[in-house]
């Protein structure tokens, strides 16, 4: 299967630089041929789409590339068909989801990065990979078509992953939330992508990057922790 995708957790590092701090992966994963790089800012819910894209397009000039607001091209399918690299923002995924149903571009993006275009996307652009947004943390503010995605990766992630607990806070952790999931969805895994880690995905080899660690959630199995260098490509095989 043809694709190359960089999923990130965030956009941002622990000392606040935006999308700077993936340089040399995003680099890596657009290659030398790639020139402009179509962005979809469909998550973003109190920033406007072309504020969204221009505050995007500061460190992807500074890293040679040109950045393409999808709502400037006169269709959002053709846009998603002839894109160089698609990359997809931050925000509230049910948001995105929304979006991309109700402007029939899933099918579209899943076409383009299959044949070959390469994928970015951090937050939710990252969760929304998966087969479904089940293990997205953002709230429901808007009802999309259905929760299945694009499913260019058999595994869910957990964008922002956490183990931090609020003193006196009674509710579920991260991980209690995820276990919830796994034991309703049995033979689906999920990635809890800390802050500052990442997922690199060449057809069909995977690595994880960050210096954290990145727990994997699976149904009848003990919960386990995995660094850069890890071979994580189970993930890869369903």
């Amino acid at each position: 299967m043809t694709r190359r995708l960089l999923l990130l957790s965030s956009s941002r590092d622990a000392a606040g630089v935006y999308l700077l701090h993936s340089a040399s992966a995003i680099r890596e994963i657009l290659g030398p041929s790639v020139k402009r790089v179509l962005f979809i800012p469909y998550a973003g819910v109190t920033i406007s789409h072309p504020d969204y894209a221009a505050k995007a397009a500061v460190p992807f000039a500074t890293l040679g590339y040109h950045l393409q607001l999808i709502g400037d091209a006169p269709t959002a399918v053709d846009a998603v068909a002839h894109a160089e690299a698609i990359v997809i923002g931050g925000g509230n995924t049910f948001q995105l989801l929304a979006t991309l149903h109700d402007r029939n571009l899933l099918d579209a993006i899943r076409a383009r990065v299959h044949a070959g275009a390469p994928y970015i996307g951090w937050s939710a652009g990252a969760v929304i990979t998966a087969p479904t947004i089940g293990t997205t943390n953002d709230m429901p503010i808007i009802e999309p078509q259905s929760l299945r995605a694009l499913n260019l990766i058999p595994f869910q992630i957990n964008a922002h992953y956490t183990d931090f607990q609020q003193p006196n806070h009674q509710g579920e952790t991260r991980a209690e939330r995820l276990e919830e999931f796994i034991a309703v969805n049995r033979g689906v895994r999920v990635i809890g992508l800390r802050e500052g880690s990442s997922l690199r995905i060449a057809d069909d080899e995977i690595s994880l990057n960050g210096e954290g660690t990145a727990p994997v959630f699976a149904n009848g199995s003990a919960r386990m922790e995995y660094t850069a260098g890890d071979d994580i490509s189970f993930l890869l095989r369903g």
